[in-house]
């Protein structure tokens, strides 16, 4: 069985790999988390009739006894099991390395969705993953994407969270995605859920697309950050944060040695710095002060039986489309994933239009596929 602590939402954090997955910074965060929190498979909706396996091949391996096994890209559900007439070591659990609650307890109602983007019958797929999460009592699900754009590596990691539900919306902070064009299955998940009456909440990090053929560990951590903020909890970052560091060190380096790249990538930085420069002025730090107050106000009231707590997902205090405020946050390891052909050939500084759909060119916040 689960062990779900009483009073407190069971929480379901899903990512899929392939196209809302850019720099494997959402599977990242949930073989993190997974790690941090023991989980194990709880249910498995198996990949036939999903999955082209010519892009997504089943892989193979020797199990401890010799014999071959394969193993599937069936997407998994993944959770805290405890057993019955399991006896607890309180000594261990209590330093035990695992995400925790604001008053050091351990979290145990964090369930975890992983697996690829389907090949087809993606209605079908998301109406599996709706019966899931009404199986297992789920109360708040957040749909995890990153996408390619202009970022500079040199910038804080740019995030947006956006929901469908305005309660959801009042709680946590997020606005309505406006965008329009393709979408990718975790749009597909999360209208499917908004319809069922679960409106999840998606949480997107752009990743910049000259580093497009390694993991950002940079931008993983920033997902992380703001999972933090938005179910008020604490995650060990572990190795995380010196690969970071590493990510972005290798890039530098790389870049110092290529004249072009260089000159992109201070393109990018300036269409940034001026972009947050603009939001510095008079009018917006009026605005964000009221907006403070604002959110103040509706803290204070969410505590109130009924409040906009009763939303479940804790009021975060990141707004869509801001930058993570720790501009040291650090990356993974990539060396050979810098992309020099990024760079204008010809000089020019001002940045392209990004591989993944959705951006907004000039290194402005992400528009949410």
């Amino acid at each position: 069985m689960t062990d779900a602590s009483p009073g407190y939402p069971r929480v379901l954090i899903a990512a899929f790999q392939g196209w809302s997955d850019a720099g494997d910074a959402t599977s990242e965060v949930l073989q993190h988390l997974g790690a941090l929190v023991d989980a194990e498979v709880l249910h498995v909706i198996g990949s036939e009739g999903y999955v082209d396996y010519q892009v997504h091949r089943p892989k193979i391996s020797l199990d401890d006894a010799g014999d071959r096994v394969l193993e599937w890209p069936d997407t998994r559900l993944l959770g805290t099991v405890r057993r019955p007439g399991a006896e607890d070591d309180v000594e261990a659990e209590s330093a035990a390395e695992t995400v925790r609650r604001i008053d050091g307890g351990r979290v145990t109602e964090l369930f975890l969705l992983s697996g690829v983007e389907p090949a087809r019958d993606w209605q079908s797929f998301a109406d599996e993953i709706v019966e899931l999460v009404d199986v297992w009592a789920i109360d708040n699900v957040i749909i995890l994407g990153s996408m390619y754009s202009d970022a500079p590596h040199s910038r804080p990691v740019v995030t947006t969270i956006t929901s469908e539900d305005a309660a959801r919306r009042e709680a946590t902070g997020a606005t309505r995605s406006t965008y329009e064009g393709p979408a990718g299955i975790a749009t597909v998940v999360d209208m499917a859920l908004t319809e069922a009456g679960i409106p999840p909440v998606s949480l997107w990090a752009q990743v910049p697309h000259y580093v497009h053929s390694t993991p950002s560990p940079k931008v993983t951590l920033a997902l992380l950050d703001k999972l933090e903020e938005l179910l008020d909890i604490v995650i060990p970052r572990g190795e995380l944060l010196d690969q970071a560091t590493d990510w972005e060190s290798n890039i530098n380096r790389i870049a110092a040695a290529d004249e072009d790249m260089s000159r992109y990538i201070r393109g990018l930085e300036e269409t940034r710095d001026e972009a947050l420069a603009a939001e510095t002025t008079g009018d917006a730090i009026a605005a964000e002060f009221e907006k403070f107050l604002e959110d103040g106000s509706r803290r204070n009231a969410a505590q109130e039986p009924g409040g906009a707590e009763a939303a479940g997902v804790h009021p975060g205090q990141a707004e869509a489309g801001q930058a993570d405020s720790d501009p040291t946050a650090p990356s993974q390891d990539p060396a050979d994933g810098v992309d020099p052909a990024a760079a204008s050939e010809t000089g020019e500084t001002d940045p392209p239009s990004a591989p993944g759909d959705g951006d907004t060119p000039g290194g402005a916040g992400p528009t949410t596929p």
